[in-house]
């Protein structure tokens, strides 16, 4: 049975774009997975451990046929192989992979909580997630869309282009 699982990207270091740019079409690899659709890149200010560079972020929809716990092994994997370290809570990283939502999937196990705890907390996760899927709902939560305006004191903007930038 396949479902729709709703990742989060996000990376500060090594290029940053790049790295989830990277990730994004490995998880269109996944095993019994395509990638549905992907926000745009989005820079956002760092939250928790502030003295670190700013983070690129985006989130994508997939459908899997991947169980939570493998997708979300999956997910760690592709870290693993982007150079992601875990040296302290909200460290600087090459690669943060997210599993948000896996369909109305509402249940906390050991190492694994859907929806994501936070993700209705973070500006970063929803102004991606709402351009992808503007009527997208958390379960447990209600809809994204009015969790937003609690994120106004977070700083996150789409991120232009550098060709863009240069046209301007």
């Amino acid at each position: 049975m396949k479902v729709v699982a709703t990742v989060g990207l996000g990376a500060n270091l090594n290029d940053p774009a790049a790295q989830v740019e990277y990730a994004l079409a490995e998880l269109d690899r996944l095993p019994a997975t395509r990638l549905l659709a992907r926000s745009s890149l989005y820079a956002s200010a760092p939250v928790g451990y502030v003295d670190q560079p700013d983070f690129v972020n985006a989130v994508a929809q997939i459908e899997t046929a991947l169980a939570p716990r493998a997708l979300l092994a999956a997910l760690l994997d592709i870290e693993h192989r982007h150079g992601r370290e875990r040296s302290f809570r909200n460290a600087p990283r090459t690669l943060d992979l997210d599993l948000l939502l896996y369909g109305a999937a509402h249940f906390h196990e050991d190492g694994l909580t859907l929806p994501h705890p936070r993700m209705s907390e973070r500006g970063f996760v929803l102004f991606p997630l709402l351009e992808i899927a503007p009527d997208a709902v958390i379960p447990g939560r209600g809809r994204a869309a009015d969790w937003v305006a609690r994120c106004g004191d977070q700083h996150v903007s789409p991120l232009i282009p550098p060709a863009a930038a240069v046209n301007a």
